[in-house]
């Protein structure tokens, strides 16, 4: 089991999300992506505008929010995260 001191110093010393992480589709912490069948089971971990943050249950989900089981949230469905994934996303100023 990790210290609580190593994932403090996890967090400080991790890189900005990649946008499948941001989108739901893989995991903060050892981006494991969520659309492969094989895949474990994802919580939510957190929020980044508007967007459920998800981890991998158990340690990822310890390392990205300090609970192995997340937020008591259920993720949205994986085909949901996928269309918000493709869609671009609005520009600000664009009358569209």
């Amino acid at each position: 089991m990790y210290s609580q001191e190593s994932i403090s110093g996890h967090r400080r010393g991790r890189p900005e999300p990649t946008a499948e992480a941001l989108s739901g589709l893989a995991c903060l912490i050892c981006a494991t992506d969520y659309r492969d069948a094989s895949a474990p089971e994802a919580v939510v971990v957190s929020h980044r505008d508007d967007r459920q943050l998800l981890a991998c249950r158990g340690t990822c989900a310890r390392m990205a929010g300090g609970s192995v089981d997340g937020l008591d949230e259920t993720p949205l469905p994986l085909d949901e995260r996928v269309r918000r994934h493709q869609s671009p996303a609005p520009h600000d100023g664009d009358p569209s």
